[in-house]
């Protein structure tokens, strides 16, 4: 994700809407179990997978974080190379971006979990009978609760699933309701050191709404797609009350080096502490972490009000 690498990566990883929820028509988990196999309802339809998998494939970082945090870490035999979370994760060369079915196909897997199907590579594991399993980058909060509980149904661990989604949704209605002043307050959501950002129609931007928060970017959005630049005069006439970087880890950025942008040390919020530095990852995979972004949110909201 530098610069421009870290919009793609970014909109790979999870920004990047598609037509096609999880779940089906309905937005809802659903499966059914033989005692050998379990069917679920995927992006690619019905899928039917051994009951309890016990080599998993994950080409996806939010997918691999989901994973462990239901309990089927132990499952796992190999993730993609994004894949940094958790440290233990059986990290590998695997490319969820350029797919390879021979590499994939080495690891004997019985599920592979993807984000995107990319040059073709579900039809190819298809023909060798390898289950998959395409979970999409969520377009709203309720596709996320809807991955999660399919992923737990897929690999035996329905229970632990709704428990993560079940304190997820507590979580992030308790941070909300304690931020009920933020509306009308604006922000800007940095993608990278280029200026690149979010409108309010993006999942990122659905987020920060919760709050009521203004985006600075919906103004500025054209044939973006939902990802405008911003120019520099246009950010500095703006003057948000929030900056939230997302390019941290990416880009180096911090409060301290805003302030040393051309201009930007006038704006309100680098000068009054309303600049709050993001882990790059919480802020771009959309699993079980969203709810600590949504607190970050939240705790930067409450120094403002």
């Amino acid at each position: 994700m530098r610069p421009v690498r870290t919009l793609g990566a970014v909109m790979a990883i999870g920004v990047v809407t598609f037509a096609a929820a999880c779940g089906g028509g309905d937005g809802k988990s659903g499966g059914t179990q033989d005692g050998a196999s379990v069917t679920v309802q995927a992006a690619n339809g019905a899928v039917s997978v051994p009951a309890k998998p016990k080599r998993i494939v994950s080409l996806s970082p939010t997918h691999t974080e989901t994973l462990f945090a239901i309990g089927a870490g132990s499952q796992v035999v190999a993730v993609d190379d994004y894949s940094n979370h958790p440290a233990n994760a059986p990290r590998t060369k695997l490319s969820g971006f350029k797919p390879n079915a021979e590499a994939i196909i080495a690891y004997k897997p019985d599920l592979v979990v993807l984000s995107d199907d990319l040059d073709g590579i579900v039809k190819a594991l298809g023909k060798v009978k390898v289950p998959v399993l395409l979970e999409p980058a969520a377009a709203n909060l309720d596709e996320v609760y809807d991955e999660i509980n399919d992923l737990g149904q897929a690999t035996g661990h329905a229970a632990e699933a709704k428990k993560v989604t079940d304190g997820m949704r507590a979580d992030i209605q308790k941070t909300v309701a304690a931020s009920a002043k933020a509306k009308g307050l604006t922000y800007y959501h940095e993608l990278d050191n280029q200026l690149h950002s979010v409108t309010s129609k993006t999942f990122v931007g659905q987020v920060y709404g919760l709050f009521g928060l203004q985006n600075i970017a919906d103004k500025a959005d054209k044939a973006s797609g939902g990802y405008p630049q911003l120019s520099r005069e246009y950010l500095l006439k703006q003057d948000p009350d929030l900056i939230f970087l997302a390019d941290t880890k990416c880009c180096g950025q911090s409060a301290a080096s805003l302030a040393k942008r051309p201009g930007w040390s006038d704006l309100d919020a680098v000068g009054h502490g309303g600049v709050v530095e993001l882990d790059d990852d919480i802020a771009s995979r959309w699993g079980p972490r969203l709810a600590e972004f949504v607190k970050a949110i939240g705790d930067a909201v409450q120094k403002v009000q």
